[in-house]
């Protein structure tokens, strides 16, 4: 069964500690426990921000919720470029994505298992 094409990711307001909830695109390699998704704002958008404050986080695929612990991908690894290209393989082939998957900021959440 393949994934849904949005997740919900819940982090913590770093100044409010109030819940915040985005709907975004996300993909991940069949059966891990680590999702990928980018930041089109980069280190400007609330929820990496909030992520870099407190990188615990709660994330919704479909009918499941898990707990996870969101990070920031390192630039120019070996997983730098899996998140693109798995983003790239979900999206990709329905517009053209190439700017968006070249200057994102990849994040990854690892799951904790049920």
């Amino acid at each position: 069964m393949s994934d849904p094409q949005f997740c919900y990711v819940t982090t913590r307001g770093r100044v409010s500690g109030r819940a915040h909830e985005i709907e975004i695109w996300f993909a991940r390699e069949q059966d891990a426990m680590t999702i990928y998704m980018l930041s089109g704002g980069r280190d400007r958008s609330d929820w990496v921000r909030n992520i870099r404050a407190n990188g615990t986080v709660t994330v919704r695929i479909g009918d499941e919720t898990s707990e996870g612990t969101g990070r920031i991908v390192e630039s120019d690894t070996d997983e730098d470029a899996l998140a693109r290209r798995l983003l790239e393989e979900k999206y990709g082939h329905t517009m053209d994505l190439t700017r968006w998957l070249r200057e994102s900021l990849p994040v990854a959440v690892d799951l904790r298992s049920q």
